[in-house]
This record gives structure tokens, sequence and C-alpha cells, in this order.
């Protein structure tokens, strides 16, 4: 299971790195701006818009039947992505790759919980979050290495051998697994899902694109997803077989957990993302380097994440999720204070810190989920998780990015006086513009590049300020509804008294 969420995060994480390359016209496909944010952004809007519903059709028809399904879609479409020969080939192959991913997600979680009792399905749970670290470290080294070696495809192809080996894995070792109840399927709740959520995030992704929320392709498809969502749980609250039973968020540690778990991807994955561009563009490192300073995070999660269920046994998930939360608050506020010339040591311990803080609690908020579900729901209850954390990592991404385009733009009024309409446009809509126009300037261009680092680091940490507040408010979320320790049941067993932690 490991082995297969590997090739769907690797991906994601390659793809960061090769996004220049793609656009180069001599050595890419020429891709315009619109075109590179489209490759990225189908993939995102099928996957979670299908994640409930491959969760769903995963407990009705067999996990391990939708975990090979997705396999071998992934593995065709990355073959396709490689070989693309435009970039309306690479969207709809992104697409399909997206379609891949939202069947293995879900299918990955929900085995693990039905293979493993619950006295070993914390343990388990946090090895499966382990190996998003080991794809976080590996995946930008790889990356930089395909490219510094070979052409842009080979960014996707990598996945092929990954989803063949991972495909006969699946076949000889996993057994099967559903819903023995046979319940009816719910049409339209699933059908409301899949609009009410792609709806959503197709708003989300549009303020990444306009870098502000205040455009109508913004606010109308986010509040009609927000409506149709809405109009879901009416739906399933009412039907005698829901696809997904709405009276679970009366249990406070699940949903606590679903509220933290968003919270925390809000305002971590925003920042994550912002630091690319701190790495490689303010600190001009290459993508292979930018890669390779990713590794105390990554180095963090390995650690601590396959420990994570031995912490919470002993110190509860209360006080295991409210001091991470804290951390996690204390390591994004550290990064307002970041700047141009900030030792690079620094920045690497805030990395591990951080990504020992989330190692403890995104185990321990996942095994929440899983363990306040019947086992027979765990497709869907593993979808409710992944939805939660594609839709706060994009959320944070869109917002916290049009504050900091915001901030940026404010700070380079005036700059592009004198530059032609387009140019000028060019420097002030982001870093990466004036950076482009700098390199075309010559030496009169350090000025403006000066000029545009500065603006930047100016948004990052406004934009840091309001990660760490949205980490805090999870803090707060946790310490007041995450249940505490769990208690110790005592049954007697052949005479003996067998001890064994109860889940809650």
């Amino acid at each position: 299971m490991v082995f297969s969420l590997l090739a769907v995060v690797l991906d994601n994480t390659i793809l960061n790195v090769a996004i220049k390359t793609i656009a180069d016209p001599v050595h890419g496909l020429g891709a315009t701006q619109g075109e590179l944010e489209w490759a990225m952004n189908s993939y995102t809007l099928v996957f979670a818009g299908l994640l409930f519903t491959f969760g769903v059709l995963g407990d009705r028809f067999g996990r391990k039947r939708m975990l090979l399904i997705g396999m071998i879609l992934f593995g065709l479409s990355s073959l396709a992505s490689a070989y693309a020969q435009d970039p309306a080939q690479l969207i709809f192959a992104r697409a399909a790759m997206g379609l891949g991913g939202a069947a293995i997600m879900p299918a990955t979680l929900a085995i693990i919980s039905n293979v493993f009792p619950v006295r070993e399905r914390g343990r388990a749970i946090g090895i499966w979050a382990g190996g998003v670290g080991i794809a976080v470290a590996i995946g930008p080294i790889t990356g930089g290495l395909l490219l510094e070696h070979f052409w842009w495809g080979s960014v996707f192809l990598i996945n092929v051998p990954i989803v063949l080996l991972a495909v006969a894995l699946i076949g000889t070792l996993v057994p099967d697994s559903k819903d023995p109840n046979k319940t009816s399927l719910d049409p339209i709740g699933v059908l409301l899902s899949i609009v009410g959520l792609v709806a959503l995030v197709y708003g989300l992704v549009r303020i990444t694109e306009l870098g502000t929320m205040a455009d109508a392709t913004v606010i109308v498809p986010s509040l009609a997803g927000l409506l149709i969502l809405a109009v879901f749980v009416w739906h399933e609250s009412r039907t005698d077989h829901p696809a997904f039973d709405v009276r679970n968020f009366r249990n406070a540690g699940f949903s606590t957990a679903i509220a933290s778990t968003g919270l925390v991807f809000f305002s971590a994955m925003g920042m994550m993302f912002f630091m690319a561009f701190y790495w490689q563009i303010v600190r001009g490192y290459s993508p292979l380097q930018s890669g390779a300073l990713v590794l105390p995070f990554a180095a963090a999660q390995l650690l601590f994440a396959p420990q994570s269920a031995k912490i919470v046994q002993r110190y509860g998930s209360r006080l295991v999720g409210t001091l991470s939360m804290l951390v996690i608050a204390g390591v994004l506020a550290a990064y307002a204070l970041v700047s141009v010339t900030t030792p690079v040591w620094i920045l690497l311990v805030l990395s591990f810190v951080q990504g020992a803080a989330m190692a403890c609690i995104l185990p321990t908020t996942t095994t929440a989920i899983m363990n306040a579900l019947p086992r027979e729901k765990a497709g869907v209850g593993s979808s409710m998780s992944n939805v939660v954390r594609q839709i706060g990592g994009t959320l944070g991404i869109a917002i916290l990015g049009a504050v900091l385009s915001a901030s940026y733009r404010n700070g380079m009024e005036g700059q592009a006086a004198g530059l032609p309409a387009e140019v000028g446009h060019l420097v002030t809509e982001s870093i990466a513009g004036a950076a482009g126009v700098a390199a075309e300037l010559g030496p009169r261009g350090a000025a403006l590049l000066a000029a545009a680092d500065d603006a930047f680091m100016t948004g990052m940490h406004w934009a840091a300020a309001g990660a760490a507040v949205v980490a805090l408010i999870g803090a707060l979320v946790v310490a007041r509804w995450m249940p505490g320790r769990p208690p110790v049941i005592s049954a007697p067993v052949g005479g003996i008294e067998a001890k064994e932690t109860a889940v809650v």
C-alpha cells in the first residue's frame, strides 16, 4: 500500500520541478502559463471530485479491484503524459492520471484498515503516512536528476515501472475486501458529491490562477459547490442507504479529526508551495538543490510517523494533537521572520521540526477517522480523509497565494515604469515573471530583481502569519474537542487478564 501511494505522491512532487522545462519551447512543449496551470489543475479537479466516489465504489465492489483499476489507469495515463505532443494532450492525460489517483488513494487506506486489527492499525497508518515523506524526499531530487539527463517526459515515464511492480505485488499479496451487506448504491448522493466537489475545487484553483478572490469565476463556482454539498448532506441525512452517514459527525473524535486535518493542510501546504519559489528564485538554487532541501522534512516524517501510535497511546490524542498544532503554528510564524539572507541551516531545522509535528498529528487524525466508522465503510472513511486533505491544501494555496499576490503587486507598484505594457504586466504579476524580465535586462535588471525579492518576501511574511493563525485555530479545536487518552479495557482471556487500549 505504501508503494501504491508512492506512485501518486511522487508524480505530483516531480511535476513541480518540471514546470519550467515543460514551458520551454525548445526542450519542452512551449506551454503558456495558463496551459501549465491547467496541466496541474486538470489533475486536481478530477482527483478531488472523484475521491469520494471511488471510496464508495471500493466498499461496494471491492477495494483491491478499485486499486488495480486505478494503478493500471495511472500507469497508462503517465505513459500518455510522457509522450504528449502538445499542451492540450498533456492536460487531458493529466486529467486521466487524476482519475487513476482518485481510485488509488482511498483504496490503500481502506485496505490497511481491513487487514490490521485495531491494536495495530495506528502504527500501520503511521507507516502509510510515512510513505508520503519518502515521496516528498525523492520526488524533487528524482525529477531534478531526470531533467538533467533526459527529456521532460521522463518525469512521467518513471511512474510506469513503479506501477508495474505495484500491480504485481497487489495481485499476489493484497487480500480483497468490501462491504458484506450489499447495500444499494446512492447514485444521487454520489452525483451530488462529484458536482459539488468539482465546482468548489474549480473555484479554489481559479483563486490561484487569478491571484484574487474578487472575481465572478471564483465566487460563483465556489458558492455553487458549497450549496450542492449542503444539498448532499441534506440528502444523505434522509435516504435509507446513504453513501455516507452524516450522523458520524456527531462523533466528537471524528469531527475534530476531520476539521484538524483540513486546518493542518490549509496552513502547511500553502507555505510549502511558496517555499519552492523562495529557494529557486529568491535564493537562486537549482531544482535539484531545491529538492535536496526538502530532505529534513521528509526525514522527520520517516522517523516520527511510524512512532505516532505509541506516542498517542502514552500521552493521548488531545495532548499530542494540541502540541503538534502549536509547534506547526510556531514554525509557520517563524517563516514570517525569514529574509533573503537567513542562514540555510535555520530553515532546514524549521523544516525538520514541522515535518516531525505533522508526522505526529496526521496519522493520529487519520486513525481517529478510520476507527470512527465500521470496517465495511473503510473506503468511505478513507475518501473523507483524503477529500479534506485535498480541499484543505488547495484552499490554503489559493487563499494564502492570494494574500501573497496582493502584497507582491502592492510592493511592485511603480517598478514597471518605462517598460512595455506586456513586460510590465509580467513584472507586477509574479516574481517568476520579474526574474525572467530582469534576466533580459542585464545589469539594469539587478535593481528590479532586488525589488521583486523584497516584495515577494513581504507577501510571504503575510501569508506565513495567516497560516500560523489557522494552525493556532486548529490547536484550539483539538484542545477543546479531541478525545483524550483512551481508556484501558481489561478482558479475561483463558483465565489470564489481557489489556488492550480502546480506540476512541
